[in-house]
């Protein structure tokens, strides 16, 4: 009789706390409609703990719930990537536990809205692109490819802002992923004139610009095929490596660039200056030896590597003068180089034939 009692206790108190929570996602809701998400985030955050071994249906309401309060979050531009990531894992825990119980109560709305953000998400990062927020362009832009892998462009779209706003660290973080997707850009892009603004606009589908044309906002539709972008994925992975003070993967990546473009003059141009830093290093080196015997050999080894770095840029400025000869850069640089490895007669033949 005891042992049934407990049983009874048990299964009252599981009750309970699921009425419990009910009331509390309730409460949510309840703010949430009142246009006070933040009060709703409050009550979520407190009850979420306990959602973990609630029934199916429980955490169903509470997910979309949550899905919705942080969506409006992140429409309200309040933290928005950050917020959007985390509506976008509810939404997506929806359909998790409405697929396991086979019981689809909010799986379209969730759906839907996932749509809705991922669109949104798109033009924020387009728009503060536009306006010079660069790091939240980057950040919107990742979080669209986070819950959507196989749009890529997304990740080429958060690493050409992540450089555009000199934040080099997650640029490299960016280029690297397209480099290891072996990402080249291939495919199609969707453009149409609005008839507003008169201005030709990209979209993400050939869908979502059929529906804007058949809206009558759009005209003029057209379709680009743009070139691989794996050359300039390249070649901003070893710029960013470079301001970095990363000279090895700078070089590495100018080096695989060429093997692209032979004709790459910033390829060259670069990988003359990275042998120029390479040489820099070696000084400050020398600079901290002293007078001891040991220490002068030293030296001298030095001294002879930091010359020939110097003259191991030699070709890569000829190079650029083969393909263009009166790049300004080039030529400079190059007499430099002449000069302070005391190649008289390379520099007077140089300087006589400009």
């Amino acid at each position: 009789m005891k042992k049934k009692l407990k049983i009874l206790s048990i299964l009252l108190l599981i009750n309970y706390a699921a009425f419990a929570q009910k009331e509390e996602i309730k409460e949510a809701q309840s703010y949430f409609d009142k246009g006070k998400p933040e009060e709703a985030c409050a009550i979520l955050k407190k009850v979420e703990y306990l959602v973990i071994n609630a029934p199916d249906e429980v955490k169903s309401d509470f997910f979309f719930t949550k899905g919705n309060v942080y969506k409006d979050l992140a429409t309200k531009n309040i933290d928005a990537a950050a917020n959007f990531a985390i509506a976008s894992g509810a939404y997506q825990d929806v359909l998790l536990y409405e697929n396991d119980s086979r019981n689809y109560k909010y799986a379209f709305k969730a759906n839907l809205a996932l749509k809705e953000m991922k669109s949104k998400l798109v033009d924020g990062a387009y728009n503060d692109f536009k306006a010079g927020k660069y790091k939240e362009s980057a950040d919107k832009s990742n979080e669209v490819y986070q819950f959507d892998k196989k749009d890529t462009l997304n990740l080429l779209n958060a690493a050409s802002a992540s450089l555009a706003g000199k934040d080099y660290s997650s640029a490299i973080k960016y280029y690297e992923k397209l480099k290891k997707i072996n990402y080249s850009g291939k495919g199609i892009m969707f453009y149409a004139t609005n008839k507003k603004t008169k201005a030709e606009e990209s979209f993400i589908s050939r869908s979502a610009r059929e529906s804007n044309i058949a809206a009558g906002l759009y005209e003029k539709p057209r379709d680009v095929w743009p070139p691989s972008k794996k050359e300039e994925i390249l070649n901003s992975l070893a710029f960013s490596y470079m301001e970095t003070k990363d000279y090895t993967n700078a070089e590495k990546y100018y080096e695989e660039g060429i093997q692209l473009n032979q004709n790459c003059i910033d390829c060259y141009i670069n990988l003359a200056y990275v042998k120029i830093q390479l040489k820099r290093v070696l000084v400050d080196q020398m600079a901290l030896l002293g007078n001891s015997p040991q220490e002068m050999k030293e030296y001298d080894k030095l001294d002879a590597k930091k010359d020939e770095i110097v003259r191991s840029a030699i070709p890569y400025l000829k190079k650029v003068l083969v393909i263009e000869p009166k790049n300004e850069d080039a030529f400079k640089s190059l007499l430099g180089i002449y000069r302070s490895l005391d190649m008289t007669t390379e520099y007077n033949a140089l300087k006589s034939s400009q």
